[in-house]
C-alpha cells in the first residue's frame, strides 16, 4: 500500500475532493502538474543494486539527505551574506528530491508558483503598472537627491587638498 493512496487502489482525495498533490489515477489527466508533465514519477531515482538491498538504500537516503543538509545550511548562511543564496537552498532541495518524495513535492509546488509568477508578470497591465511604479520612484529618489545636494552640497569623503 503506497502512502498517496487506499487499499482500494484509488488515487488518494484532498478534502476539497481533488487528486492530493502529485497523485495521479490511471487514465486521469489532470492540469501541467501530472506527473508527465513534470517528469519522472515520485519516490527514489537510487540505482536498482542499491535499491535492492535494504540497509545499502538507507545508508545512502542518509547520505543524500546530510549532503542536501549541509548545501542547504550553506545556502541559508549565504542569506545574510554575499551570495546566490536562495539558488544554493533551492539546489539542497533538488539534491533531497532525488530520493525523498516530500521534497519533489516542495519542488514541484515552487516550480508550478515561479510560472504562475512569470506568467502574471508577462501581463501587459501588469507589466505597465510596475513600469510606472519603478519610473515613480526613481522620480522621487532623484528629487530627495537633488534637494539634499542643493541644501548640504556634495561631500567627498576624503580630504583633497592641492
Amino acid at each position: 500500500m503506497k502512502a498517496e493512496s487506499d487499499e482500494r487502489g484509488e488515487v488518494a482525495r484532498s478534502a476539497t475532493g481533488a487528486p492530493a498533490a502529485g497523485d495521479t489515477a490511471p487514465g486521469v489527466t489532470t492540469d501541467v502538474t501530472t506527473e508527465a508533465a513534470m517528469g519522472r514519477p515520485l519516490g527514489s531515482r537510487a540505482p536498482g543494486f542499491i535499491k535492492a538491498r535494504r540497509t545499502l538504500h538507507v545508508s545512502w537516503q542518509v547520505g543524500v539527505f546530510l549532503i542536501g543538509l549541509a548545501v542547504v545550511v550553506v545556502g541559508v548562511i549565504m542569506l545574510p551574506l554575499p551570495g546566490p543564496g536562495w539558488f544554493v537552498i533551492f539546489a539542497g532541495m533538488a539534491i533531497w528530491a532525488t530520493e525523498f518524495v516530500w521534497a519533489q513535492l516542495v519542488l514541484r509546488w515552487t516550480k508550478r508558483k515561479v510560472t504562475e509568477a512569470a506568467q502574471r508578470a508577462l501581463d501587459p497591465r501588469v507589466r505597465r503598472r510596475n513600469i510606472i511604479l519603478t519610473t515613480t520612484g526613481l522620480i522621487i529618489t532623484g528629487v530627495l537627491i537633488g534637494i539634499y545636494v542643493w541644501k548640504f552640497g556634495i561631500v567627498m569623503p576624503w580630504k583633497i587638498d592641492r
